[in-house]
């Protein structure tokens, strides 16, 4: 150990990296410590982007095979090379964990290598990293989360996976059945459903995507029926078993009815569970919730003055984004500046095809806080540009204060949604009210008049209805 540092931060995922070059930024003589072989964190190594990438790519071979008669475009022969595919997944991983390695050199943050445990509870923090020590006057904890595996399905990694094997496959699945429907399961589902696999998905709730509305849940149930993707709701699986070259998986109604499913794969994507484990937190005399994540104030300040946590480890979204936004936040308190997260503007997103994104309440926490609102709501459908794209799925709803018109909320189903719900968190942040989206002028013919129309609708005088 040799100099007190300013910032010692335990995890180099978005929420770590974000906040090591932020506190750089600000002065702030900054470690990063990190075990994995690679900066980044799950997002840039096993989730957000491979996940991407393999998206893109699906997305673009089934055009190749299925939509390119529709723009007058004759295609044949057309076939994968999924040794390619994945190639280009790694290329864009290593360019990213690059990029991280630049930066990091760049903004003169040390970088150091191992697992990061808390030694104690006083200022300054002694870090042992496999042995050599850091000392720091303040710490972030940004250790991200982990897959949850069910207790009785173990893991094998090649028959059943993970979300970090669903990424890796050498071969497509011949049937792919996948527990949960969240997120991870639809957006990896739709990728070897598109490369030629048959997919289950079993969800134990009575819908998927439980975090928007109800209308909005059950059209993208229906647009991802209509590609091929199969959804068994209020079943859980119970059991599985090899059968040969098979899996035998045993699943169960609500009312306990059970069936067997015979498949190639089993994707467990049942959610993931905050990184917790060896790190001091005990000894340094941490707090946990009830729910096994890091409790922490309104600063995210832990129980120990000095010590911080952000990211998956503590209560919230399991969003890379939002731990961006976090660790910002951290780095700007350390600094002696004021940080601030507004978390009723964090949008979510699934990269499935059409996309679905959502930002602020939902319809039905406003009707369970019996809050009063409107909703403005338009289709892609008669939009020229969505049209033009043959892209004409989904629609935009838009949820205002019934007495001030502010935006409390939207949801959109649509081509590039993901960044279509970017002009609603915006005019969140700003407190705008729907008319103010709908008196602004959007250029013709784009998507986003879809958002404006919707914004129209909410006082009911839509144009193109």
């Amino acid at each position: 150990m040799s100099e007190v540092l300013d910032l010692a931060i335990i995890g180099a995922g978005p929420g770590g990296y974000v906040c090591a070059i932020r506190a750089a930024q600000l002065g702030l003589k900054t470690a990063l410590i990190e075990k994995g072989p690679t900066l980044g964190g799950t997002c840039v190594n096993v989730g957000c982007i491979p996940s991407k990438a393999l998206l893109d790519s699906s997305e673009k071979y089934y055009l190749a095979r299925e939509g390119l008669g529709a723009h007058g475009i004759k295609a044949t022969g057309v076939e994968l090379d999924l040794a390619a595919l994945m190639a280009r997944k790694e290329k864009i991983v290593k360019e990213l964990t690059d990029g991280l390695n630049f930066l990091m050199n760049k903004n003169k943050v040390q970088v150091v290598r191992g697992h990061g445990r808390l030694t104690g509870a006083k200022s300054p923090f002694v870090i042992d990293v496999d042995g050599q020590t850091i000392a720091a006057r303040n710490c972030v904890i940004a250790s991200g989360s982990s897959v949850i595996e069910l207790p009785f399905l173990p893991v094998d990694g090649k028959r059943v996976i993970t979300s970090d094997q669903a990424i890796a496959l050498t071969a497509v699945p011949e049937h792919l059945v996948v527990i949960g429907g969240g997120v991870i399961g639809l957006e990896l589902g739709s990728v070897w459903k598109r490369l030629g696999a048959k997919v289950t998905i079993i969800e134990v709730l009575p819908d998927i995507l439980m975090m928007i509305d109800k209308q909005s849940r059950e059209l993208s149930r229906r647009i991802l029926s209509k590609q091929g993707l199969e959804f068994l709701l209020e079943h859980k699986v119970t059991a599985a078993e090899q059968a040969g070259s098979l899996l035998k998986v045993t699943i169960e109604n609500r009312e306990g009815k059970k069936e067997v499913l015979s498949c190639s794969h089993l994707l467990v994507a049942a959610g993931r569970k905050p990184c917790t484990e060896n790190l001091g937190l005990k000894e340094a005399g941490i707090a946990l919730t009830d729910r096994g994540r890091i409790s922490v104030d309104k600063k995210l300040q832990t129980t120990v003055p000095g010590i911080y946590a952000i990211g998956d480890v503590i209560d919230g979204p399991m969003l890379a984004h939002k731990a961006e936004e976090e660790g910002v936040m951290v780095a700007e308190i350390i600094a002696g500046k004021h940080g601030h997260v507004n978390y009723n503007a964090i949008p979510g997103v699934v990269y499935t095809w059409p996309e679905i994104a959502w930002v602020g309440q939902m319809e039905d926490e406003l009707v369970s806080q019996k809050i009063p609102y409107r909703t403005g709501k338009f289709l892609f459908r008669p939009n020229g540009r969505a049209k033009a794209m043959q892209e004409s799925e989904g629609q935009v709803r838009i949820f205002a204060h019934a007495q001030t018109d502010q935006i409390l909320g939207a949801v959109i189903i649509g081509p590039t949604a993901s960044e279509l719900i970017g002009e609603i968190t915006l005019g969140m942040e700003f407190s705008a009210s729907a008319e103010d989206i709908a008196r602004t002028c959007h250029a013709h013919p784009t998507l986003s008049e879809v958002l404006r129309e919707a914004a129209l609708d909410v006082d009911k005088r839509a144009i193109h209805s």
